[in-house]
């Protein structure tokens, strides 16, 4: 892979935060885990030049292309993230900030076009490095999942919205809520309300109007969707409530951020 496709690759960074999470992607040779000196300088300017204080944690993933043994290649993949890491570390970047290591294994090929097979299968053998900016919202109030909770917490994800008048769950929700279930499945003590909110609706009523089923109870199915796609996900029901809250508790942020979900810890 180019140096110059690696460096674009991190250069992303000065955007994420008012944008995606994702912030850099390391490649790697075919069966390979090593990272050459290049590709780390890349890693080390990254954390030299981020703004820690507007970080609170780091979650670092690994894939390979779709070459070889399903068990080899989920070894190789975590090799890849631990050889990101030890070079975050080394390198004063701070260990209790990075919350999710994980080696996924191959990426299975599925149709795909805009370049050559070889090309494809480059990409797939990477890590990916995603940022969870640091709460803004006050103390018992969070916007990503720990190892450890107290009762009472809330958790906000800005990632996880709605269109207006909708409780369907986008794409970019879906891929959080991924995210979240894999967290949730290994802190099984966790249990929760997912509790949904509306915005844009006058105060003399209580909730807003769900346009798919006609009813004011909109905020009560954006609960419900996220309860229903992370028992999707494997998350055991007993583990879950849900409840509208319909438009009581703006953040006063803007409408986007009341057209969301929280989660409450009720048991950790």
């Amino acid at each position: 892979m180019k140096t110059s496709i690696l460096l674009l690759s991190f250069l992303v960074f000065g955007n994420v935060f008012s944008q995606e999470k994702k912030i850099g992607t390391v490649y790697f040779e075919f069966d390979k885990y090593t990272i050459d000196a290049v590709q780390e300088q890349i890693i080390i300017d990254f954390i030299q030049k981020i703004d820690t204080s507007r970080l609170e944690s780091i979650q670092i993933y690994g894939y390979c292309d779709d070459r070889g043994d399903n068990n080899y290649n989920l070894k190789l993949s975590q090799n890849r993230v631990n050889a990101v890491r030890e070079i975050l570390t080394a390198n004063g970047f701070n260990k209790s900030k990075i919350v999710m290591i994980e080696g996924k294994g191959r990426v299975l090929l599925d149709n795909f076009s805009g370049g050559s097979l070889e090309d494809v299968r480059s990409k797939n053998r990477r890590v990916d490095l995603l940022i969870v900016k640091k709460n803004s919202f006050g103390k018992g109030m969070y916007n990503s999942f720990h190892d450890h909770h107290e009762i009472g917490d809330r958790i906000f994800l800005e990632d996880i919205y709605f269109e207006l008048g909708s409780s369907k769950l986008t794409e970019a929700s879906k891929k959080e809520l991924d995210r979240i279930a894999e967290i949730l499945l290994k802190n099984k003590n966790i249990e929760f309300e997912i509790r949904g909110h509306v915005c844009c609706t006058p105060s003399t009523y209580k909730d807003a109007i769900d346009f798919a089923t006609k009813e004011r109870k909109l905020s009560l199915n954006r609960a419900k969707s996220v309860f229903r796609y992370l028992i999707s996900k494997n998350i055991n029901s007993l583990r879950m409530t849900y409840r509208g809250l319909g438009n009581q508790f703006p953040l006063g942020k803007g409408d986007d951020y009341d057209r969301r979900v929280e989660f409450l810890i009720t048991k950790n």
